[in-house]
This record gives structure tokens, C-alpha cells and sequence, in this order.
């Protein structure tokens, strides 16, 4: 589309070209899909699409179109966007993750997502179970809300079981994507998603990713468009955070609260997190066995037992008491972690 746009000036020229000018710059498959035209059908479900005041087509002669996104070296040449229009152009952060995080990964997107927000920075993700949900709801929670970064035509929620949380987006956030309308979850589309996250952004925070995780194909991504790349450093015994120590490694920023992130970004304008930030004060005092015994690493009720002598009413009745009050997570198999 780039190609076709830069040598004919506009789309009316490229629509109305013969098919051998157009195989100039195109493969002639692609030059008889034009010639042929849009099926009815496609047309009729993108206008009845637009007929929703809630959503637009930006494309790159638009004043709204992001210009973050003129940075790099592939923008796409237009957006289907639901939502705030003004989200395109705000001041944004990337925040990215595993889609199978911890309670502690997903306490931790959730908290630096929410304390940015309030900073004045929008929160951009992907809209994936795990990590980039968390963002999207600690970023809806402050002040600068959350932008959703799509892997399928608009019309299609995918995961489903984020369907609550892409209405929340559109109401007051956006969502935006350049798939076409109708175009379900292939695996290609998602690492091209990935470069319009990180575009989209000033920078890149992952927070929890193991060593082959989607998650580090945006930082990448991030860092070939120029962006400042930040990792939230975790246990040397987690594969979750095997993906974050190699970013470090490389040279991303570690950060263990918001702070860290502002400073780095120096922005004008910007406010300082609240107390609510990573990095506050833990809750020790809820229970003063668990720091000691275990810190913030996974552990079952015998393995407890055993550290700390109580008997098995008495650790079942502090689980109970520590899950609800919200210190702990239950985990799979049995298991729990310490998240404040």
C-alpha cells in the first residue's frame, strides 16, 4: 500500500490504474485483486462499522493519524480505531508481558501501569491475557487511561474472556489495529502487532517474560524504532523472569518502581507516582513468617509448616486469612506466592 501510495499520489489514482501499471509495483496477484475490486459484502460490514459514532479509519493523511507511528520504518497506512481518537497521540508507555503470569507479575503490571497513568503517561498493550490485561486495567484506572493494540480485524475480541475489558477500553480508552475488518487471530499478525505497540510508545517496560516470550519481540521491536526498553528484574529460579534478566543484560533499564521510568524519560509535564507505586512500603507486618521463610518465592502449605513449626490448622487458617486479605495468591498445584 506504501508502494502504490508513493508512486501514484493517492488511493482514487491507485483504484483506477490498469492492472499492468499496477504489477509495476506490485505482484500481479495483488494488482488483479485491486483491478477486481471489494466484495459487496466486505464493503457493506466496514460501513455499517463506521455508521457507530464510536468508531474511525485514520490513515495517514489524517491530523489524527499517531505520530509516534511517523517515527518508524513501517507504519501501516491506516487504523481502525474504536474509541477516544485523542489516545492515538498521547504520551505513552508500552507495557508487556506473559500471558501466563504470576499473581506477583500481574500485582506488578497492574501497579506500575496505574501509578504511570496518574504520571500523565497512557498505557498501551495488547489486549493478551496475563500481563498486557493487568496494564490495560491498572491504565484505565488513572488518569491518562489505556490504548489496546489489536491482532485481528476490530469487529473481533480476541481472547474472548477480555470482552469486559475491550468495552471498558472503547468507553474510555481506544482500541486500534490495520488488520481488516474480519481478520481473526492468525499467529503471524500478533508479532506485527507487536511494532505498532512499541511505536506507539516512548518506551517499553516488560514485566514479566521467559526467555522465548512474544513480550521480547516488542522490546526488540522497541529497540530497532528507538525507544527506551525497561525490564522488572524477578527470582534467578523463575522462567518468567529469564526474559526480563536477558533484556538487562543487553542493556534495558531495570526498574523497580515508576519513578525509574520518569526519570529515564525526563518528559515535561509529567507528575510524580503516588505512594501507590511499586516499590512502597511492603506488608510485612500482615505476616512476619512469610518474608522471612520464603520472600516472594512460590511455597505449599507443608513446605511452610516445615520452615516455621505451626501445625495444620494453624497454616491453613493463616492462608486463608493472608489470600483474602489479599497478601497471597493461590497457584496451581497447591502452591501459593506472597504478591504484597
Amino acid at each position: 500500500m506504501r508502494r502504490l501510495l508513493g508512486a501514484y499520489g493517492d488511493p482514487q489514482r491507485v483504484l483506477t490504474a490498469a492492472r499492468a501499471e499496477l504489477a509495476r509495483f506490485v505482484p500481479d496477484a495483488v494488482a488483479a485483486a485491486i483491478r477486481h475490486g471489494v466484495p459487496d459484502a466486505a464493503l457493506s460490514a466496514a460501513s455499517a462499522w463506521l455508521e457507530d459514532p464510536a468508531n474511525r479509519i485514520v490513515t495517514l493523511g489524517d491530523t489524527a493519524y499517531p505520530r509516534q507511528l511517523l517515527q518508524i520504518a513501517d507504519p501501516p497506512p491506516l487504523l481502525y480505531v474504536t474509541g477516544r481518537i485523542d489516545m492515538l497521540n498521547r504520551p505513552s508507555l508500552a507495557i508487556v508481558g506473559s500471558r501466563n503470569a504470576t499473581p506477583q507479575g500481574v500485582a506488578n503490571a497492574e501497579s506500575f501501569a496505574r501509578a504511570l497513568s496518574d504520571a500523565g503517561l497512557a498505557i498501551v498493550s495488547g489486549l493478551a491475557l496475563g500481563i498486557d490485561a493487568a496494564a490495560h486495567r491498572g491504565g484505565l484506572a488513572g488518569a491518562s487511561r489505556s490504548l489496546a493494540v489489536v491482532g485481528t480485524g476490530l469487529d473481533i475480541v480476541y481472547p474472548a474472556r477480555n470482552r469486559d475489558l475491550a468495552r471498558e477500553l472503547a468507553q474510555h480508552g481506544a482500541l486500534a489495529g490495520e488488520l481488516a475488518l474480519g481478520t481473526p487471530a492468525l499467529p503471524g499478525n500478533f508479532p506485527r502487532r507487536n511494532r505498532l505497540i512499541s511505536g506507539l510508545s516512548l518506551g517499553c517496560l516488560v514485566v514479566e517474560a521467559a526467555v522465548g516470550s512474544g513480550s521480547l519481540i516488542t522490546a526488540r521491536s522497541a529497540l530497532e524504532q528507538g525507544r527506551e526498553v525497561f525490564a522488572v528484574p524477578g527470582s534467578i529460579h523463575s522462567p518468567l523472569a529469564k526474559g526480563c534478566h536477558a533484556l538487562i543484560k543487553q542493556g534495558a533499564k531495570l526498574v523497580e518502581n515508576a519513578r525509574d521510568i520518569l526519570e529515564e524519560l525526563r518528559l515535561p509535564g509529567l507528575t510524580e507516582p503516588g505512594a501507590g507505586a511499586p516499590g512502597a512500603a511492603a506488608h510485612d507486618d500482615a505476616c512476619p513468617v512469610l518474608p522471612a521463610a520464603f520472600g516472594f518465592e512460590p511455597f505449599d502449605a507443608d513446605t511452610l509448616a516445615a520452615h516455621t513449626g505451626m501445625d495444620a490448622a494453624r497454616i491453613s487458617e493463616l492462608l486463608t486469612r493472608l489470600e483474602i486479605d489479599g497478601v497471597i495468591a493461590a497457584l496451581p498445584g497447591g502452591r501459593y506466592q506472597r504478591i504484597r
